[in-house]
């Protein structure tokens, strides 16, 4: 008869080591890959590899800051080549910048609304969305990132022309509250303008549609009240001219399109209040909508 052999051990699989509620701790395999809690500065470090390692950051920074730079170059030489002296002497010289700064934020616009539309266009945004499931999260994080980088972009070209235009033409001093006004405040103004149309990004999540509203926004009041030639629409034309975005750029160099209407502070706060009313509507429709 033979004698029995002993059993060999089965092996156990290996699991995690944690611990169940009201239950006994398991011992085990540990995972070496720390775990920690997620928080907004991932989310802020993950948008920032996004925005600078594409090239769409690049062209339309690019593109954004030759036409800045090169139109006030441009209208400063012409200027101090055929305008008397005399013309120039009572201008404010940061003012010349308007022209450059009002075609190039299209860029920052075109811009603003790539960083959101075009994650739905390629369905990047399912990646986006699995790696960090709070999409108010998300959208707080893309909003930081790029209106810091905006802001710092607009800020240095526009203090480029500024320096440019005083040095190239004979005019007054500029005063404190007009340089501040003139790099502080319109860059913090297309900044803003850059973040409602990443936000209108996000709402529309169509990069052409969106694109194509806010170039609407930004040209579509001025031009429709260039064509308001009834006097019983008067009202409605003066109130396009006075808040359109043009206008209200122009403000910020004190040479406003019209006698009344925002004037000083007044268009930023115009649009820090349409931005967050937009950032609610866009954060609200993203926790009901489906990715």
């Amino acid at each position: 008869m033979s004698t029995p052999q002993p059993s060999m051990p089965q092996a156990q699989p290996a699991v995690p080591n944690w611990q169940a509620a009201g239950g006994p701790a398991y011992t085990g395999y540990t995972s070496p890959i720390p775990v920690v809690r997620t928080h907004l500065g991932h989310a802020i470090a993950s948008e920032w590899t996004k925005i600078r390692s594409v090239r769409s950051t690049i062209w339309t920074l690019g593109v954004f800051v030759v036409l800045n730079v090169g139109i006030g170059l441009a209208v400063a030489a012409l200027l101090a080549a055929n305008s008397s002296q005399e013309s120039l002497r009572d201008e404010n010289p940061l003012s010349f910048g308007f022209f450059g700064l009002l075609l190039a934020n299209m860029c920052i616009i075109t811009l603003g609304v790539l960083t959101t539309a075009s994650e739905y266009g390629t369905g990047m945004i399912r990646t986006t969305m699995v790696a960090c499931p709070s999409r108010g999260r998300v959208l707080a994080a893309k909003s930081i990132v790029f209106f810091a980088v905006a802001f710092v972009t607009t800020l240095a070209s526009v203090v480029v022309v500024a320096l440019i235009d005083v040095a190239l033409l004979d005019t007054r001093t500029p005063t404190g509250q007009e340089w501040l006004k003139g790099s502080l405040g319109i860059s913090l103004y297309i900044a803003l303008l850059g973040l409602l149309s990443l936000i209108i990004g996000s709402i529309i999540r169509h990069s052409a549609g969106a694109i194509t509203i806010m170039i609407g926004l930004v040209l579509a009041p001025l031009v429709i009240a260039l064509f308001m030639l009834a006097q019983s629409l008067e009202g409605v034309r003066q109130a396009l001219f006075e808040y359109s975005i043009p206008n209200q750029l122009s403000v910020f160099y004190s040479n406003s399109l019209t006698d009344s209407g925002p004037s000083g502070w007044d268009p930023l706060w115009i649009i820090v209040g349409v931005t967050a009313v937009a950032f609610a509507g866009a954060y609200a429709l993203l926790e009901k909508r489906d990715v």
